[in-house]
């Protein structure tokens, strides 16, 4: 087979993440073919697209028939948006398919030590709320087709560039979608230019929104690049930044608005990054509650997005750290974020510190173990790989919770040279700890505990939490 060739066939294994395998027969041989979003059981369509050293990639066309499992109503937006995978299945199965593609790649790469997964695994914590679980989305603007009009949403699937408007999106809450959709209707009144990725031209970028599940703060950002000076003065852009948040402030909402704000990003990334912000209303964060402590939030702060899995999740991570462990250890708390985790083991401890290289994320962090009454945590901004050479306390345990690419190998190597007898390893991206895992493994660490908690429902990504033991 060859590029632009297109084939049927039923989906038969699946890989993470969220690529599934057809093999496709005819008078040459027989193929494995790797397309993403197609889920094993379903009959598909598809058409070659890349062919490298004899392995073949397609793209996925049409689901002819979908899987058995496949019973439940997926959202309006489900066949477009590239925010979900897994609507059309049942929760429960949805755990059965995450829960076998992270063990089956995780024993892949322990190779001759995979049995220590059988002997490890604690199975899938699934999440108390299986829809409007988010507490943060950062909408694009753009067009849903070239040259179209204004469109706010999520990214078309398998597009760079089509937006689609996602005013009934399920994984979040009807507050969002009020917002949603009045900041799409207002500035297509307007009819403000979004920012084109390619051409470096336009306004609008990005709407953020966060919301706290317990305290029902609201955060809303919008993200422009400072090209409306090239149509309005200081006065008219501030008299449409004004009219905005007075629409916002209008909507019926089951939450309050903790701040509205306006965020100026002239990066040439399509990324949210903040060079320079002004608020329009109320205060830059919000507040939200877990495990009994009160967190500050700023608008760039890492905090997980589903407050009632994070829960879980946060009260396993100091089951396996802390569980039959005599006095109170000293804790490496690294990439910690707004030091949720931090402050949430630091009643154990006689001290935890915890490193981020989001510096407003340690001050919220800062701030937030200040309210809470906590003074046995120290939190330094900085990244990883260069501050822990100047740290003089040495760790008794370490905690680990990169983003999503995983722990740097240089500081991995400084991390596990302390030779610390627990580590708990936290993984957004199960490909990343399959990847760093060996070289635990290398330094005489075991893979004691484990299990899955699932932060992320109709999607494919999901959390893994490791007790690695020296």
């Amino acid at each position: 087979m060859k590029k632009g060739d297109s084939f049927e066939g039923y989906v038969t294994k699946y890989d993470f993440p969220n690529v599934g395998h057809v093999e496709v027969s005819n008078e040459n041989g027989t193929y494995d073919i790797k397309i993403k979003n197609a889920i094993i059981g379903q009959k598909i369509r598809g058409t070659v697209n890349k062919k490298k050293h004899g392995l073949l990639e397609a793209r996925l066309e049409e689901v002819i028939e979908r899987a058995p499992e496949e019973t439940a109503d997926p959202c309006p937006h489900f066949k477009e948006c590239g925010g979900c995978t897994y609507q059309t299945f049942p929760y429960e199965s949805q755990l059965k398919i995450k829960e076998k593609q992270i063990i089956d790649m995780l024993k892949k790469s322990l190779g001759d030590n995979a049995s220590d997964i059988d002997n490890a695994y604690e199975g899938i914590l699934g999440s108390p709320d299986r829809s409007e679980y988010r507490n943060k989305m950062e909408f694009s603007f753009g067009d849903e087709y070239k040259d179209g009009p204004l469109a706010l949403g999520m990214h078309k699937r398998n597009s760079t560039f089509d937006v689609v408007n996602t005013f009934e999106c399920r994984i979040v809450d009807e507050d969002y979608r009020r917002i949603l959709k009045t900041t799409f209707e207002y500035f297509t009144r307007l009819n403000i230019p979004y920012y084109h990725k390619m051409k470096h031209e336009g306004v609008l970028r990005h709407l953020c929104v966060r919301k706290g599940r317990k305290s029902g703060e609201i955060l809303v950002f919008l993200v422009t690049s400072s090209q409306w000076s090239n149509k309005y003065s200081k006065e008219e852009w501030d008299r449409i930044l004004e009219a905005w948040k007075n629409e916002l402030l209008g909507i019926e909402t089951k939450g309050k608005f903790a701040g509205i704000l306006h965020i100026k990003n002239d990066s040439l990334a399509d990324a949210v990054i903040d060079e320079g912000s002004t608020v329009l209303y109320g205060k830059d964060f919000f507040e939200e509650e877990l495990l009994g402590l009160n967190f500050k939030i700023s608008p760039f702060s890492f905090f997980q997005n589903n407050s009632l899995a994070a829960e879980l999740l946060y009260s396993k991570v100091k089951e396996y750290l802390l569980s039959g462990v005599d006095g109170k250890p000293v804790v490496y708390d690294l990439y910690t974020g707004t030091g949720t985790i931090a402050q949430l083991v630091s009643e154990a401890t006689s001290k935890t510190i915890g490193v981020e290289i989001v510096e407003e994320a340690v001050e919220a962090a800062k701030i937030s173990a200040k309210r809470n009454g906590i003074d046995n945590c120290e939190f330094i901004a900085g990244d990883v790989l260069k501050c822990l050479e100047g740290i003089d306390t040495l760790p008794d345990y370490i905690i680990l919770d990169p983003p999503r690419d995983g722990i740097n190998p240089k500081a991995l190597e400084i991390i596990l040279n302390y030779g610390v007898k627990r580590i708990v390893y936290v993984s957004c991206k199960p490909s990343s700890l399959a990847r760093d895992i060996s070289a635990f493994y290398e330094k005489g660490y075991k893979l004691e505990k484990m299990c899955l908690t699932d932060l992320f429902p109709s999607t494919y990504h999901c959390e893994t939490v490791c007790l690695l033991t020296k």
